[in-house]
């Protein structure tokens, strides 16, 4: 096997095992129109990686600990009447922001920086894969778990309720499995396009999908067809994988509106 051949098998291996959490995470996100929370989650996790970076932390874990911390602090104070959308452009913005300026002050962590904003799929190494696939697959494993609580919670919280289920509960368990995938995907494709790949593979599938389980069956397919055409044209075209994944998922979901049409 020839290195090529080498990394750009970690680099499908690794966007395809993503695709198991953001396809059915994703399939949440559009239903409960969370686009805005994923993308300050994502965006606060930038704080993750300059924390990781001072304090000689894996990347992954402090990556996750400030997206976890983001979760949970938005989900309850949400939950006590506060104005979500407010309150999540707060800190959002406030996290990035605070990122960005501790960056500043570590030498040699700009260039990387630019690689958690922007991604790069291309330098995923064997040890990633393995951060990839066993936190996608808890991910998948926790919506599988409550799916039935997470579905109802979204049809209809008053009906939740009366089945015994409780809606925050399951809010709860949602961001958690968002702040997951955050610290899993933001080296694939950087802070400023995870929320990108949960949503456009997602929406793409609500167009051809007839069930909730298809739906969220169809968004993973979605995005392991996107990272493989985005790699593709990534390596033909010497742009961006991780922007250039979104742009196929971006081209399917408009191939998805005109069938849907006819």
């Amino acid at each position: 096997m020839t290195l090529l051949d080498d990394f750009l098998i970690r680099a499908a291996l690794g966007g395809i095992g993503l695709t198991l959490a953001t396809g059915p995470l994703g399939a949440f996100v559009v239903w409960r129109r969370m686009a805005y929370f994923g993308d300050a989650t994502a965006h606060a996790a930038i704080l993750g990686v300059a924390l990781s970076f001072a304090i000689g932390m894996p990347i992954y874990a402090g990556t996750l600990v400030v997206a976890l911390a983001m979760a949970v602090t938005v989900a309850s104070l949400a939950g006590r009447g506060h104005a979500s959308d407010t309150l999540l452009g707060v800190i959002a913005h406030s996290a990035l922001a605070l990122g960005l300026v501790a960056a500043s002050f570590l030498s040699g962590l700009r260039v990387d920086l630019t690689a958690f904003l922007f991604g790069d799929l291309l330098a995923v190494s064997r040890s990633d894969l393995g951060v990839i696939w066993v936190g996608s697959t808890l991910v998948a494993a926790l919506l599988a778990w409550r799916w039935q609580g997470l579905l109802t919670a979204t049809v209809n919280e008053e009906l939740a309720q009366a089945s015994g289920i409780d809606p925050r509960r399951e809010r709860l368990a949602l961001t958690v499995a968002l702040a997951l995938t955050v610290a899993v995907a933001i080296k694939i494709v950087g802070a400023l396009l995870i929320a990108a790949l949960l949503i456009v593979p997602a929406a793409a599938a609500r167009q051809i999908a007839r069930s909730p389980e298809g739906m969220a069956l169809a968004a993973s397919g979605i995005g392991a067809v996107a990272v493989l055409s985005g790699l593709w044209a990534s390596l033909t075209t010497d742009t961006p994988a991780g922007p250039s994944i979104v742009v196929a998922a971006a081209v399917i979901f408009l191939f998805s509106l005109a069938l849907r049409r006819r």
